[in-house]
């Protein structure tokens, strides 16, 4: 299989498996790809589409300027603007993934919204969270995008202020893994939080320990197998992304 072929299959499963988990938010939010081999713009999921019924072929090909390359449909501005920037200025964003899912965008409603280190599944983010504190309403200009990138610097995790999240990586395996796994530990933060119980932080020296064992190149398996796992579920139950 193609590379073209094979990154609108992943990013298709991406959006369907959004909806499965409820990441998703009517016809808003964006998740693109850029294509092994091919450095001249993205796939991305095209406006007016809810991700139940994006299939392969309705990915929207489109190069640095905002113009189609491929596909019959057109993108909404801030797609564009998030995520070129993200693409352009970040290296390791080949794959980047923008959600307002629930918990995770509870975090960034809050005067604090550091995602402590309070769970095991939080500390596979220990350290790798930027916090993006400043809102400017939607992106429809080339300068928030940028302002996005570069709040980021080199982490591949952005919580972005009364707005939403920003997860980047170089496959879309490691990015829907760690977009899976954030809203799980912001959804542990956002019920322990209701208790008005105080919470119990895990040492910085475990927790430095901890992270580093989840980014270790020997787990990286597991976030392939992980999204595999997921697209198998979508081969018996819709596999119409696939066309």
């Amino acid at each position: 299989m193609d590379a073209m072929r094979q990154a609108r299959i992943d990013l298709a499963a991406a959006l369907r498996l959004a909806v499965r988990f409820g990441f998703h938010e009517g016809i808003c939010n964006h998740f693109s790809a850029m294509v092994p081999g091919f450095d001249g713009g993205f796939l991305i999921n095209p406006q007016g589409f809810h991700w139940s019924e994006i299939t392969a072929s309705s990915l929207v090909l489109v190069d640095f300027q905002g113009e189609v390359l491929e596909g019959e449909h057109s993108v909404e501005a801030t797609a564009f603007y998030i995520h070129g920037a993200l693409h352009r200025h970040l290296p390791r964003a080949r794959v980047v993934l923008h959600t307002h899912m629930p918990h995770a965008t509870a975090l960034t409603t809050l005067e604090d919204p550091t995602l402590e280190p309070i769970s095991q599944t939080a500390l596979g983010f220990y350290g790798r969270i930027a916090y993006d504190g400043d809102y400017n309403g939607l992106a429809l200009d080339t300068e928030e995008g940028e302002r996005i990138a570069a709040a980021m610097g080199d982490k591949p995790v952005a919580l972005l202020a009364n707005h939403g999240v920003v997860v980047t990586a170089p496959d879309m395996a490691t990015a829907f893994n760690d977009l899976y796994y954030l809203e799980r530990a912001c959804e542990l933060q956002v019920k322990a939080l209701s208790t008005g119980r105080p919470l119990r932080r895990v040492s910085a020296q475990v927790a430095e320990r901890t992270a580093r064992q989840f980014v270790a190149p020997d787990n990286a398996g597991q976030m392939t197998a992980h999204f595999t796992a997921l697209k198998r579920l979508l081969d018996r139950e819709a596999p119409d992304y696939r066309w």
